[in-house]
């Protein structure tokens, strides 16, 4: 488990399902952390996966400009991710939202 401090959030991540998510989608949780400083974010609730704890997805864009859904939790107060990827179906969501700001 890798526990990283940002813009006085906290997150952590099992380092064994970031390799996986690397290898699947080219996206290292570094980088998706960088999407939670995008003040044109976007927080949704992961209805599908939220019957044990509640499950999020957050849309926004990284230094590089990709944009980035990634999937995570609240566990005391930390940022827990599960996975990151460009999704289709929510750049467009993010684009639509921001396109007037």
């Amino acid at each position: 488990m890798v526990k990283y401090g940002k813009m006085a959030m906290e997150f952590e991540w099992n380092t064994k399902k970031e390799m996986e998510n690397i290898k699947k989608h080219g996206v290292c949780f570094l980088e998706a952390i960088e999407t939670f400083s995008d003040p044109n974010g976007i927080q949704l609730v992961d209805v599908k996966n939220s019957d044990e704890e509640k499950r999020y997805y957050w849309v926004g864009k990284t230094i590089k400009g990709r944009v980035l859904t990634t999937r995570f939790t609240f566990r005391d107060e930390t940022f827990r991710i599960f996975g990151s990827a460009e999704w289709r179906k929510f750049r467009r969501l993010y684009y639509e939202a921001t396109k007037n700001k």
